[in-house]
């Protein structure tokens, strides 16, 4: 996979010919599984094809169980001198990122609460939650964490409490999610039986509020719905995604876009990797047309604090864009949920949670 993944980043070099790559994101599964070599042969492999930044952000995804050893002290089947040897190298694996080249970590810690991580699933339980982030910090200044609200039974005050432990370690970035039930999986089948509560969209809505008023108190920004950073830390690759500026995804399942075509590979890993030892790039491609991107910028500009710029509707997209626009934002503005802000229309704080479902109205259908 890796040998692969070096080899896509070769074919696709000329996407970027006259470009300077700002970030690197190791996203999606579990990328830190990768050992400290394997992300060197990556990152080499970015400097060898594409010209970078002097100072890019270079982020890991990776989950509590990954960076602590405290799941591996409980595991009995393995013998004493074999399970020293592991933790030894999982106290150093935060270090190891570190002299790998990453330089920002996000943390899937989702909650800080035993109850919420059984009931999600998770692999790891609120000890290790703790602690990962107490090791990240030895290394690390730029740390996101994720948590998630809209947990079935989750009251508002063990919402307030998770926002106050996240809060209390003082990192720069936190990214917030309403939980969403995916189906086929163990807690959809949990709801489906009743076993389980279902996600109730008006607790989710006052969890988000909570969410909103905390992180403004301590001195957060929602740059964008779902997530918050203090001044300077705005995540540069969230940015970019929002702002609809260009980017390549390596890999199986990964999405790319250049502001006309969305591309995305196959999410097969076998089928990838045959298809990349062959030369050929595994990848469907999807070319927008102006309605396409029309949507698009209204459906990323209501989620941030940047907003849908009126003028960029009519110069880009047209009049008929415009007056379009205008006249399905207007029971919105009527009812708070939107506002014009020097020609620029934004999400109050009433309407942010119901952005996407705004947003979805404003959608050109048909010309």
């Amino acid at each position: 996979m890796v040998s692969a993944l070096k080899k896509e980043l070769k074919l696709r070099k000329d996407e970027c010919q006259d470009e300077i790559i700002e970030t690197i994101y190791f996203g999606g599964g579990t990328p830190s599984v990768l050992t400290s070599e394997e992300i060197n042969e990556i990152l080499a492999s970015v400097y060898e094809n594409y010209q970078v930044s002097a100072s890019p952000e270079i982020t890991l995804e990776a989950n509590p169980d990954d960076l602590t050893s405290t799941a591996l002290s409980q595991q009995g089947e393995i013998d004493s001198n074999q399970k020293l040897v592991i933790e030894r190298s999982r106290n150093h694996i935060i270090e190891e990122l570190k002299n790998a080249g990453i330089n920002r970590l996000s943390i899937g810690i989702q909650s800080f609460f035993e109850e919420d991580l059984k009931l999600m699933n998770r692999a790891h339980n609120a000890k290790e939650a703790e602690e990962c982030i107490r090791e990240a910090q030895k290394y690390f200044d730029n740390i996101s964490i994720d948590l998630i609200y809209g947990i079935p039974d989750m009251t508002n005050e063990r919402w307030i409490k998770n926002i106050e432990k996240a809060l209390s370690f003082g990192i720069p970035h936190i990214s917030s999610y309403a939980l969403t039930v995916e189906p086929k999986t163990a807690l959809a089948s949990f709801i489906q039986k009743g076993i389980i509560k279902n996600v109730d969209d008006a607790a989710a809505q006052e969890h988000f509020n909570i969410l909103l008023d905390k992180m403004e108190a301590a001195g957060f920004e929602s740059y964008e719905i779902s997530n918050f950073g203090k001044p300077g830390h705005f995540s540069r690759n969230n940015t970019a995604y929002w702002q609809q500026k260009k980017y390549i995804g390596i890999g199986p399942s990964a999405h790319s876009y250049d502001g006309f075509r969305r591309g995305w590979n196959i999410n097969n890993n076998p089928k990838y990797i045959k298809s990349i030892e062959k030369n050929e790039l595994p990848m469907e491609i999807e070319h927008l047309s102006t309605k396409d991107k029309y949507n698009e910028y209204v459906m990323t500009g209501l989620r941030t604090i940047w907003g849908v710029s009126m003028l960029r509707i009519k110069d880009k997209f047209g009049e008929h864009y415009h007056s379009y626009l205008l006249k399905q934002a207007k029971k919105y503005m009527e009812e708070d949920l939107l506002y014009m802000d020097e020609n620029i229309l934004k999400a109050t704080k009433k309407g942010r949670f119901l952005a996407d479902g705004i947003a979805a109205d404003l959608f050109l259908v048909n010309l």
